[in-house]
């Protein structure tokens, strides 16, 4: 490439300049064309992004290599003057470099990956991108109830993982355990009350817990935690208003608003049906009798 240059008859000036942009001109075009293959190919999702991600760092560090062969002789001389600025460098930069240091432990600290859903420095959503010094989510919640999406893309410092606790809502276990209330009115049956909360918790939840014991198994034998019920279980509270069931199930992680709805929907069909065996309580007052009016 040098010996190209040299007969086109370019000033000597210009030899590295001109070398240098020829060499990130084919490590450009080279990543390009190795990226859209790992595009086109039929790969996994997770292992085409991190194949890719992989394809652009070390362009990264290739270029960076050429430069300093390139300019090695330059780069000599600065040594000294590079080492007295280093510890200002260091410190200017120690968010920069912290990211970094965030990046490699994401890498290899199994701490969350793309698709994931997590909650990193108050802010949760689901993980579109894990760069060299952000992790880009697509937030959920805030103003919006539930876990929807809200539409707005939040890029956090790598640097979050050394300072704050990172919530992984799908890591090693991609489902929640979650619950509801059912307030019974006093004089109800509610043996049969139970029994409606436990078919329709079935019906709805049941493919969830079967699945979820399915994974527990793996959670017991990789981590020190004891095995867990992940089928529906109802329990009954009474308390001096009503008759309170608390259906607790287990869900996947990205269905909790719609399983709620579900099971409301057919707790109140099946509720219905009972005709008045079983009511629903509410916070009401009943008046039994008007107090004596003596001035009239």
């Amino acid at each position: 490439m040098e010996q190209l240059i040299i007969d086109m008859g370019i000033p000597l000036l210009w030899h590295k300049p001109l070398m240098l942009l020829l060499w990130l001109m084919i490590i450009w075009l080279v990543s390009k064309f190795v990226r859209l293959q790992i595009t086109r190919s039929q790969v996994d999702s997770e292992v085409g992004y991190k194949a890719k991600k992989a394809v652009t760092f070390s362009a990264y560090v290739l270029f960076l290599l050429i430069v300093i062969i390139l300019y090695s002789e330059s780069l000599g001389g600065l040594t000294v003057a590079l080492g007295v600025a280093g510890a200002g460098i260091a410190f200017a930069l120690q968010e920069v470099i912290a990211s970094f240091a965030g990046w490699l432990a994401l890498l290899f600290g199994n701490f969350y990956k793309t698709g994931d859903r997590v909650q990193l420095g108050g802010i949760k959503g689901d993980v579109i991108d894990i760069g060299i010094l952000r992790t880009t989510l697509m937030e959920t919640g805030n103003w919006v109830d539930g876990d929807l999406y809200n539409g707005r893309i939040v890029r956090i410092a790598n640097s979050f993982v050394f300072k704050e606790p990172v919530f992984n809502y799908s890591g090693d276990f991609p489902f929640l355990w979650d619950e509801i209330k059912v307030p019974i009115r006093y004089g109800s049956d509610f043996e049969l009350a139970r029994s409606i909360c436990h078919k329709v918790a079935e019906k709805i939840t049941g493919g969830y817990g079967r699945e979820a014991e399915e994974t527990w198994a793996h959670m017991t034998r990789k981590y020190q935690v004891e095995k867990a019920t992940t089928q529906p279980m109802i329990t009954l509270l009474a308390n001096d208003n009503w008759i309170e069931f608390t259906v607790r199930y287990v869900v996947d992680f990205k269905r909790r608003r719609i399983t709620k709805s579900l099971l409301f929907t057919d707790l109140l069909n099946e509720i219905q049906s009972t005709q008045g065996k079983v009511q629903l309580a509410s916070a009401t007052f009943e008046i039994t009798a008007m107090p004596f009016n003596a001035t009239k």
